[in-house]
């Protein structure tokens, strides 16, 4: 099952006695671990154990399992590092005795529930333990979402906060966060309490709250350039100096934007699809994506301008012959105002 499967059961105290958690998606693993927890046991900790397998044979395990809770109805055991599930387990200093987690797993206790965790990207499915696993109980693959895959994510967070989100919203939620899906959510659920339930967040709310990252604001700033926009180009700017960010750094950005921006326009030219320019070039497919988006909008003659005006004022930065702030100031207006596309 996926995540999100084993997350809504859970969410929905429909607990099973045994999971099987893999894969090496970290954020997923801790919310499973967090849902269950309350579930499970809400705040009675005293009925929580944790064991790590490396250090624990399975057979220890199983035993504080069987083992009946001394307060509360129900424990909740959790149990990392399950390597006896890889291909190749590593190499310990003790036995797991397998059998007895077989046996367990044909007739588990009614009151505790066991979670082996498997963080890696691949277990063996051909193995016996494996195959019990799946059968007897309920497994969660916890694996980093695709790209095709974060709309329909997005989707599912938005209908559990209750809220709406437009179809421009996605890409400005994509730009940054698809890589971090902790910061995504918490990102989502600051736009959702704003919103209210059954709100809509809209493009002009999620630029508004949205907290902007320093590649995310190299892409405003490719758009405000874009719409020949002086002033949000500098409100911009102002924003990432009290990021801390560098001019130096920004000007490295821009010129990577606006490179790929070129490069894609050339490869369109030749008949490349979005898919063989990613492979071409070596990106992430939204860096593809976006920079479609935009070439339209610009002459190969201006982007070559705009190259050229960057490494110019990346040199001027680098001898310190000009203030930087000055000088990035004095870039924006040379690619706003210096050439139309």
């Amino acid at each position: 099952m996926s995540y999100l499967d084993v997350a809504k059961q859970v969410k929905k105290n429909n607990i099973a006695s045994v999971y099987l958690i893999y894969g090496n998606e970290y954020y997923f693993i801790q919310n499973l671990k967090k849902y269950l927890t309350k579930a499970v046991i809400g705040e009675e900790t005293d009925n929580l154990s944790t064991y790590d397998l490396e250090e624990t044979p399975i057979q220890e395990v199983i035993a504080d399992a069987e083992t009946y809770p001394f307060f509360g109805e129900r424990k909740l055991i959790f149990a990392t590092n399950a390597s006896f599930l890889k291909a190749k387990p590593d190499k310990l200093s003790f036995e797991h005795k397998l059998e007895v987690l077989q046996q367990y797993l044909q007739s588990p206790v009614e009151y505790s529930v066991l979670v082996l965790i498997a963080p890696y990207e691949k277990i063996d499915e051909r193995k016996k333990i494996t195959k019990l696993l799946k059968k007897q109980g309920t497994v969660a693959i916890c694996k980093p979402i695709k790209e095709y895959e974060l709309k329909t994510w997005i989707n599912q967070l938005a209908d559990q906060m209750k809220v709406t989100v437009e179809d421009n919203v996605y890409d400005m939620l994509e730009s940054e966060l698809s890589t971090n899906l902790n910061l995504l959510e918490t990102e989502l659920k600051k736009l959702a309490m704003f919103v209210g339930e059954n709100g809509v967040i809209t493009k002009e709310v999620a630029y508004d709250l949205l907290s902007h990252t320093t590649t995310d604001s190299s892409l405003r700033l490719v758009d405000a350039v874009m719409n020949r926009d002086l002033y949000k180009a500098i409100s911009i700017y102002k924003d990432l100096e009290k990021m801390k960010e560098e001019p130096i750094a920004l000007i490295g950005l821009l010129a990577f934007q606006f490179r790929t921006i070129l490069r894609v326009k050339f490869l369109k030219q030749r008949g490349y699809s979005q898919s063989h320019m990613q492979k071409q070039l070596g990106v992430h497919p939204y860096v593809i994506k976006i920079a479609m988006q935009r070439e339209r909008n610009f002459t190969i003659e201006t982007l070559e301008y705009f190259i050229t005006q960057l490494a110019e004022a990346d040199a001027t930065l680098k001898r310190g012959t000009m203030e930087k702030d000055l000088a990035f100031e004095i870039l924006l207006y040379q690619l706003i105002n210096g050439k139309t596309a």
